[in-house]
């Protein structure tokens, strides 16, 4: 069950295609979750960047900046790229530190899976239980559930960078929810993957 509709995702799909040949980012948020699990697919995009490669998203979007948010915004029709940079944006961990943990996977560089993870728990948390916060838990929920993680590396950086309420709100929302339909998940299968996200967790 997509969590977003068709037209929209296979829009911004071709437009991180077409931005993969264009310049070098690191890929974070739902569409780094997706190359990662094949679970949902995302709307917008989210890129780590450093300040040299603004010039080129100038040359092929209408860019803006957005001091509220501590970020840039590249738009074309219906899509939207959230930018992230070094020593400006606040995305719960130094993005100068994210741009060296990364992977590639199908020609994309994208996050390592842990921090992946660890910014998921910290984006969850700020946005709660609205629609994108939704979409969030649900990114969470595919992450462990294809059980690629390091958890011993996971939590050293949710005590790093103070994520212990984050973890403590996803926690608290796995114990709501009994079953995840936009995931396939039955009553039966999502006990056993609580169980085993709450295990790996200290309490």
């Amino acid at each position: 069950m997509p969590y977003y509709h068709n037209l929209i995702t296979q829009k911004s799909w071709k437009e991180l295609q077409k931005l993969n040949k264009l310049l070098d980012f690191v890929l974070i948020g739902g569409w780094a979750t997706f190359l990662y699990t094949k679970t949902l697919k995302s709307k917008d995009i989210d890129i780590i960047i450093n300040y040299d490669k603004l010039n080129i998203l100038e040359k092929n979007y209408y860019l803006t900046k957005n001091n509220r948010l501590n970020k840039y915004e590249a738009i074309k029709g219906h899509i939207q790229i959230d930018i992230y940079l070094p020593h400006y944006s606040k995305i719960g961990i130094p993005v100068e530190k994210l741009l060296n943990q990364t992977t590639n996977i199908e020609g994309f560089k994208i996050l390592q899976i842990e921090y992946l993870i660890a910014l998921k728990l910290f984006t969850f948390f700020k946005r709660g239980r609205s629609p994108k916060g939704r979409k969030d838990f649900l990114d969470l929920i595919s992450l462990f559930n294809i059980k690629n993680a390091n958890f011993p590396k996971i939590n050293k950086l949710i005590k790093k960078y103070k994520f212990e309420p984050s973890l403590s709100f996803f926690v608290q929302s796995l114990k709501q929810n009994f079953e995840i339909k936009e995931l396939n998940l039955n009553k039966h299968a999502f006990s056993k993957l609580k169980k085993f996200i709450i295990e790996n967790f200290p309490p």
